[in-house]
Parts: C-alpha cells; structure tokens; sequence
C-alpha cells in the first residue's frame, strides 16, 4: 500500500525522461543579438570577392553599426534594471529605516531616520534621510513610521 504513494516523477532532481524531454524542447530565441550580427561580419569578410574587396567605408560603417547595436543592448538592460530598482525603492519612502554609522571611537552604532526620498547617485541609489543620503545596500532594517513602538 506505500508504495502506491511514491513516484518515479519526484526523484531529486527530477531526472525522470519525460522532465529532461521537458527541458530539451524549449524553444530557441530566434531573435538576432549582437553576437550574430558580429557573426555575419566576420563571414562576409572570410567570403568577399578578392577583385572587389569590402571597402574601408562600408567596413567601417557596420562597425559602427555593430558597436551601436551592442550599447542599445547594453543600454536597454540597464534602463530594465533601473525600473525595477527604482520602483522597488520607492517603496522605502514614509518608512523608518535603520543603518549604522562609526563612531569616533570606532564603534558601531545603530542609527535610524524616516525616508524622505530616493535619489541616484554615482550609479547607486541613496535614501534621503533629512540632510544625509544613505547607501541603500547600508541600510539593514525596514519599518513602518514610528517602528514596534507605535503599536505599543
């Protein structure tokens, strides 16, 4: 009767036939990234015909394209990144956050303040904190305004 219960499926790591099939079916991306394109330049060098060569100027100019191509890439995942950091942070402010500052003795000492906005900086973003901008990877806790001791 146990063994009613118990499944070739639910193995670790699920190496059964039909999940590897599974996985082997995913379709390809077709879409032309900036590897095929560099890809189809070098080929098109490699067959040129040898008595009307590729000119300098067309050389150059799918260079560029091929350069330009690869920073709109570039440029598009970090806009992504961007978006979702900052609408992620945003969600930060009203809220009373708590990060730690060194003391003149080398201390650690807890600190907290109520987010009044967030800002980027030197490609990072900061939590603006009355007249500080705090590093938003030093902060280490989160709370609602007021903290535990509103509830109390």
């Amino acid at each position: 009767m146990s063994g009613d219960n118990i499944s070739t499926r639910n193995v670790w790591p699920y190496y059964s036939a039909s999940n590897v099939q599974a996985a082997a079916e995913k379709k390809a991306d077709t879409s032309l990234g900036k590897d095929d394109f560099l890809r189809i330049l070098v080929t098109q060098l490699q067959n040129q015909d040898p008595m009307q060569p590729l000119q300098d100027k067309d050389f150059i100019a799918q260079m560029a394209q091929f350069s330009s191509v690869e920073q709109l890439v570039n440029m598009s995942d970090q806009l992504t990144m961007l978006r979702q950091n900052l609408g992620m942070a945003s969600s930060m402010i009203g809220k009373e956050v708590q990060w730690y500052e060194y003391a003149d003795t080398g201390e650690m000492i807890p600190v907290t303040g109520n987010v009044d906005s967030i800002i980027i900086k030197d490609k990072a973003q900061y939590a603006r904190i009355g007249d500080k901008d705090i590093k938003l990877d030093d902060i280490v806790s989160i709370a609602d305004q007021g903290g535990a001791d509103a509830n109390g």
